[in-house]
């Protein structure tokens, strides 16, 4: 076992002693010993409950024959760091909570790890220390948020930040404003709709990674409970038969992960992630695939923030597993990629079944055509940009407006809200990409500021930065290169025509070569002028949207 290392021989009685310190047996100590990573907080409304789920993953481990162990990691909440300078902080997290992890794990030789997490930069940063690391491990959710109710309808977080541009606008009264914000996260769990932390958490199903149910059980139901246990037994199986997240984890992998999120229509993020993920498991992955594979898989469930439907509506009509099965019926899916359960997805699917036709559209009826995400190239974006198709609104899927630029994301929303931008303008929002944010912002507010303004079917928004998942309408992020790697996005100035061409995904400033290359030749060198010594570190390592924003190898 990996564990002996730390215990076993009598050069190892210090060890030993140390853990029996912990209240250890001699027992315990003998069992193998599995780490349980825990991104457990008080800040994040995804990680308030997740001590319960850790202790159903322990009990889980401890009922098959093991030892756990808990330790933490950190957590940010996009939602509160939203629409300011703790927004600069998200995405480096991801990195440090993989460190972290890799850390604890490397320097106390767990024979298996199970991850518990949710939202948004943590689940990714648990998928990347677990490629990395390659010890049997499973991963484990908290689970989706219930929605709010608000006059016959469900609501979200999304609710809320638009109904502050609808408050500006006159829309809403100040106490109607309270109500919704009262209302609009009604308790523990991921955020309701299929923003980046429940597209993550389902596509760690589709990957093989996480139990059945994973992605969209609510955290407060009591089957969470009995799928964490699962998850502690799933991995002494693993254990047991040595089987490690390689032997799980291969280029089929990826094409499901794919596949659902394109028939979901998940985050942007996901794009990011999956490309940060494939680079620590070693897997060829490529951002084209979305489009390959976009232009097969049709777009079959619409859940906020593009429809109506919330993730426990997803989970009632059968989940993830029955959107996999829904995509078989075409063998649009690889039925033979690998799972934790030691089974092929192929067979695992075999018993699921659709609950519902209209959260869960037949292939032949689907929402849209195409899948929910695209690839977007052009001389805006020679290696590439990302779309939340589905969020297009038909009347914008070939668009061509006015640049409105701004070089920060936070006076872009006040500009907005102030009505500064008018119908048919392009928004451009630059230096908020990876290097140039620092930390690649999410620009969920600036959207919000255009529903809430009644612009979101008549103005489209491009940035080198992110979308929240929430984010809807004609809008385009991750524009590679970014302005401070002297990407065209760079020298666009107010006034300029930008075309956008989402059918034929191409996105193109208007501009004559020569006039884009002395253009060029005014512009000068990006200097950072941050101070924040993370920030800049961040700065100096991580590397461009398309390579998923990872750090650059040494």
């Amino acid at each position: 076992m990996r564990s002996d290392l730390m215990k076993k021989g009598l050069n190892r009685a210090p060890h030993r002693s140390l853990l029996k310190a912990l209240g250890l047996t001699d027992d315990e100590i003998k069992r193998p010993i599995i780490g349980v990573a825990s991104s457990v907080n008080e800040i994040i409304p995804g990680h308030m409950h997740l001590q319960a789920i850790a202790d159903a993953v322990k009990a889980g481990i401890r009922m098959s024959g093991g030892t756990p162990m808990q330790f933490s990691t950190i957590g940010i909440c996009d939602g509160i760091a939203m629409d300011h300078k703790g927004m600069k902080f998200s995405l480096p997290s991801r990195e440090l909570i993989a460190d972290s992890v890799e850390l604890v794990a490397n320097a106390t030789p767990f024979d298996g790890i199970v991850f518990v997490s949710n939202c948004d930069k943590i689940t990714p940063g648990m998928l990347i220390a677990m490629g990395r690391l390659n010890i049997p491990a499973v991963f484990i959710s908290g689970g989706p948020m219930l929605a709010g109710s608000y006059r016959g309808e469900q609501i979200d977080l999304v609710t809320v930040f638009e109904a502050v541009g609808r408050f500006k606008k006159g829309k809403l009264t100040e106490n109607e404003l309270k109500y919704i914000e009262n209302i609009g996260c009604p308790g523990a769990g991921s955020c309701s709709g299929l923003f980046t932390a429940n597209s993550m958490n389902a596509i760690s199903e589709a990957l093989g990674l996480a139990p059945k149910g994973n992605g969209t059980v609510p955290a407060v139901y009591s089957k969470r409970l009995r799928i964490a246990k699962t998850a502690g037994e799933l991995v002494m199986k693993l254990v047991e038969k040595e089987v490690k997240p390689s032997d799980i984890v291969d280029e089929n992998s990826f094409y499901n992960a794919v596949a659902v999120d394109l028939a979901l229509g998940g985050s942007t993020n996901t794009v990011l992630h999956l490309k940060a993920i494939a680079d620590a498991f070693g897997v060829d992955f490529s951002i084209d695939l979305f489009d390959s594979l976009g232009k097969n898989i049709p777009h079959i469930c619409n859940l906020s923030p593009v429809g109506k439907h919330h993730i426990q509506d997803l989970n009632d009509a059968g989940g993830v597993y029955a959107v996999l099965k829904r995509l078989a019926e075409r063998d649009l899916i690889q039925k033979g990629a690998k799972t934790i359960y030691q089974k092929d997805i192929g067979e695992l699917i075999e018993n699921s079944f659709v609950g519902n036709n209209e959260i869960i559209r037949p292939l032949n009826n689907p929402y849209h055509q195409n899948g929910g995400l695209a690839i977007l190239y052009g001389n805006l974006a020679e290696n590439g940009a990302v779309t939340k198709l589905s969020g297009v609104p038909e009347g914008m899927l070939h668009f061509k407006g006015k640049a409105v630029v701004f070089d920060d994301g936070e006076l872009a929303s006040e500009r907005i809200l102030a009505g500064d931008v008018k119908e048919g303008d392009v928004v451009v929002i630059r230096y908020e990409g990876p290097r140039g944010g620092p930390g690649m912002r999410e620009m969920l507010s600036p959207t919000a500021a255009l529903v809430g303004m009644g612009l979101i079917e008549r103005v489209a928004l491009i940035t080198d930065g992110r979308f929240s998942g929430g984010s809807k309408g004609a809008v385009i992020g991750h524009i590679s290169p970014e302005a401070a790697e002297g990407g065209t996005i760079a020298i666009v100035e107010n006034g300029d025509t930008i075309e956008i061409d989402f059918k034929n995904r191409k996105l193109n400033l208007l501009l004559g070569k020569d006039e884009i290359r002395e253009r060029f030749s005014r512009i000068n060198k990006f200097d950072l002028k941050e101070e924040n010594s993370i920030l800049r570190r961040y700065s100096h390592f991580v590397s461009s949207a398309d390579k998923g924003a990872v750090y650059k190898r040494i």
